[in-house]
C-alpha cells in the first residue's frame, strides 16, 4: 500500500482528500504545517506528497525547496492561486504538478495515480541501479558506459560536457534545472563563473539530437526557470 503525505492546514480539505485516497487504496498521513511535513518526510517513507502553497509557518515553495534537497518523490502542489507565475515558480522548483483549487477529489486521485505510475516507469528506466545500461527515449539512445549517443540509429558526436549535460538531464527527467544549478552540477564549478555556457551547450546539443531544434522534443525550456528533459 503506497503512503501519501498531505501537507494542508485546512483540515476539511485534508480530510476530504484523505477519504478519497484511502477509498482508492492508499495509506495517508496528514500534517498541517510545512515544518511538520518536513519532519514526517525525514521519519517515514512516502510515495508522493500533496502540498498546499499557503501554510501557516512557511509557504509551500520553501517546503518544496527543502523536499527537493532530500528526496525525488513526486510532489503535487495545490493552491487557490491560479496566476501563471505561481505555476511557473512551482514547476521550476521541481513540483510534478500544480492543481488549482477548487478541484474534484476524483481528479486528485487520478493525478496521484498517474504520477505514481510515471515515477515508477522513470525509476525503472533511469534508476541508479542502471548505471551500466543503455537509456532509450523515443528515437534517442544513450550508451552511458561507452559515452555514445544515437538518434534514430545514427550516431551523433557529442563533446565531453555536451554528453555530461545531456546525461544529467536525462537521468533527472522531467525535473527543471536553472542554468546556475546545471553549471554547478555538471561542470562542478561555482555558478558565479559563467553559467551562460549552459545555454551554449544546450543549443549545441539540440542541433545534434533534435529534428527541429527550435521545437525541441527532448530538451525543453521552462521560461524563467531553466531546462528539463521531456519524458
Amino acid at each position: 500500500m503506497k503512503k501519501i503525505l498531505i501537507i494542508e492546514d485546512d483540515h476539511s480539505i485534508a480530510n476530504l482528500q484523505r477519504d478519497y485516497l484511502e477509498l482508492s487504496g492508499y495509506s495517508v498521513k496528514m500534517v498541517d504545517s510545512g515544518s511538520a511535513g518536513l519532519k514526517a518526510l525525514k521519519e517515514e517513507a512516502f510515495a508522493l506528497v500533496i502540498l498546499d502553497i499557503m501554510l501557516p509557518d512557511m509557504d509551500g515553495f520553501e517546503v518544496l525547496r527543502k523536499v527537493r534537497e532530500q528526496d525525488d518523490i513526486p510532489v503535487l502542489l495545490v493552491s487557490a492561486r491560479a496566476e501563471e507565475i505561481y505555476k511557473i515558480n512551482g514547476l521550476g522548483l521541481g513540483a510534478d504538478d500544480y492543481i488549482t483549487k477548487p478541484f474534484s477529489s476524483g481528479e486528485l486521485v487520478a493525478r496521484v495515480g498517474a504520477h505514481l505510475k510515471k515515477f515508477e516507469r522513470m525509476k525503472e528506466r533511469f534508476g541508479k541501479g542502471n548505471e551500466g545500461s543503455t537509456i532509450q527515449v523515443r528515437g534517442l539512445e544513450i550508451q552511458k558506459d561507452a559515452r555514445r549517443a544515437f538518434v534514430n540509429g545514427t550516431e551523433v558526436v557529442l563533446a565531453q560536457k555536451e554528453f555530461d549535460l545531456l546525461l544529467f538531464l536525462l537521468q533527472n527527467a522531467n525535473r527543471v534545472f536553472g542554468k546556475e544549478e546545471l553549471f554547478e552540477r555538471v561542470w562542478g564549478m561555482d555558478a558565479m563563473s559563467d553559467a551562460s555556457t549552459v545555454t551554449v551547450h544546450i543549443a549545441r546539443i539540440r542541433e545534434k539530437i533534435e529534428e527541429t531544434p527550435s521545437k525541441p522534443q527532448y530538451i525543453g525550456t521552462v521560461w524563467g526557470s531553466g531546462y528539463r528533459f521531456i519524458v
